[in-house]
């Protein structure tokens, strides 16, 4: 393994991650953004969940390249979106440091002013669409459609009972771009109709579809539970489920996405859209993070490792696997390099471009990451991680131990010191940690660094 030095902790590395200029890629391309919520790493058949089948999102695997070894920004929702819609370190803005932002807070959100994945794709000529959740600001100065987004059908909250819509804090949250939209449909289902109305659409541009379903995240009800929920006509909670009806959500997740690439291909674009698949942190209560230790809201592998899929065909080769490393933010950057798309300069890109990986036309390469809650420290350079869980230290080596059982500070002191270090620089360019009182209050105008 090589030596990791601080300049490579420092993200330095990342400003080399640039594709090779002799790569060649169509242009323009579509692209399909699906997220999963709360969707642990061996949720999918494809990475082995034994209880059930995905077979529409095992065959976007088969059809391009399936990651080992990709991460979320964050342990839970709202900071690992943020990074995603800014292609920066969560931790840089106020709204990134909600562990996660609460449904009744109106006071934090993501600037309208920082530039954004949508902002920037839609100002190089592409239509940008987001259907599903968005968990970035509950208030209307914090709307998605605030954000370059063109049109918006979906909740703007952590969560909502998927037959009522209530959210965490009894409010209504289904809207049809700023309108509040009545329904008793299923979410999962909503939100697939809504894009295939999408897909269909006669257009002269690309576009950018961000599917961001909120399933498998609870409440953890099945199409078939409607009768109860209405009845219950409760607001969105963490009571009830069970490993049946986890797999139920899941499978309904599945064929949607079935749905959806059926009227792709029936919209003559299959071969010139690029199709991404993964989820903003690891799973909870029903979910399966095996090999990892613990699950969502927790910088172990098990709160941040999850599935990640990439599918365009014709120029990502069939049925490969890759153990690059990666993490949310990268997809923003292997999008907007892709689409042609150039990134604000002011607020410069701190992902990595993975395409030329994908293809095949660039070697895996080493990279150092970081994570920060509000209780746990954590970096991954090559294969060691730092972790720090309250006043105790780890450092665990990923390729022999990927669930973490092995502590080896004391027999690598040196590589230890030099995690510990790494980790330190990079958290002195970050917000501090809000006080334990304020975390899910309000803040100050967002900050950022």
């Amino acid at each position: 393994m090589q030596n990791i030095n601080r300049r490579e902790f420092l993200g330095a590395a990342a400003a080399g991650m640039a594709l090779p200029q002799a790569l060649s890629l169509p242009t323009r391309p579509n692209v399909i953004w699906i997220l999963a919520d709360d969707l642990g790493y061996g949720d999918l058949s494809c990475y082995g969940r034994p209880d059930y089948k995905t077979p529409v999102i095992d065959s976007l695997a088969d059809e391009g390249i399936r990651l080992t070894d990709n991460y979320a920004n964050a342990d839970v929702c709202t900071p690992t979106r943020v990074a995603y819609h800014t292609g920066r370190y969560q931790q840089r803005l106020q709204i990134g440091l909600q562990q996660p932002l609460g449904d009744g807070n109106n006071q934090i959100g993501l600037s309208p002013e920082h530039p954004t994945l949508p902002s920037l794709l839609k100002a190089n000529g592409y239509e940008t669409c987001l259907i599903g959740k968005w968990h970035c600001g509950n208030a209307p100065q914090f709307h998605p459609l605030k954000h370059g987004y063109g049109e918006f059908f979906g909740i703007v909250g952590s969560s909502g009972d998927y037959f009522t819509h209530r959210n965490t804090a009894g409010n209504k949250d289904l809207f049809e771009g700023e309108k509040a939209v009545e329904s008793d449909e299923y979410l999962t289902d909503l939100f697939t109709d809504r894009g295939i109305r999408f897909l269909r659409k006669s257009r002269t541009r690309p576009f950018y579809l961000g599917m961001q379903y909120n399933a498998p995240h609870w409440p953890w009800q099945r199409p078939e539970d409607k009768e109860a929920a209405l009845k219950a006509d409760g607001r969105a909670g963490v009571a009830g489920g069970s490993e049946e009806v986890f797999g139920a959500m899941m499978k309904s997740m599945d064929s949607g996405i079935g749905r959806l690439l059926q009227a792709l291909r029936d919209s003559g674009q299959e071969r010139n859209t690029l199709i991404i698949f993964t989820s903003d942190n690891g799973g909870e209560r029903y979910s399966r993070n095996w090999p990892f230790s613990f699950r969502k809201g927790s910088c172990w592998e098990g709160g941040i490792r999850v599935p990640a899929i990439a599918r365009w065909s014709g120029v990502i080769p069939p049925r490969k696997t890759s153990d690059q490393a990666a993490i949310t933010m990268d997809w923003t950057a292997t999008i907007l390099k892709t689409t042609g798309t150039s990134a604000d300069a002011k607020y410069p890109l701190e992902g990595a471009d993975l395409m030329g990986v994908f293809t095949g036309q660039r070697p895996v390469f080493e990279r150092t990451l970081f994570w920060r809650n509000n209780q746990h420290d954590a970096s991954r350079a090559g294969n060691w991680k730092y972790l720090r869980e309250s006043n105790t230290e780890h450092l665990f080596d990923l390729a022999t131990d990927p669930g973490e059982k092995t502590d080896l500070r004391e027999k690598q002191p040196a590589v230890f010191a030099r995690m510990k270090a790494g980790y330190d620089a990079w958290n002195e360019q970050m917000l501090p940690r809000p006080a334990a009182g304020a975390r899910r209050g309000a803040a100050p105008a967002d900050g950022q660094q």
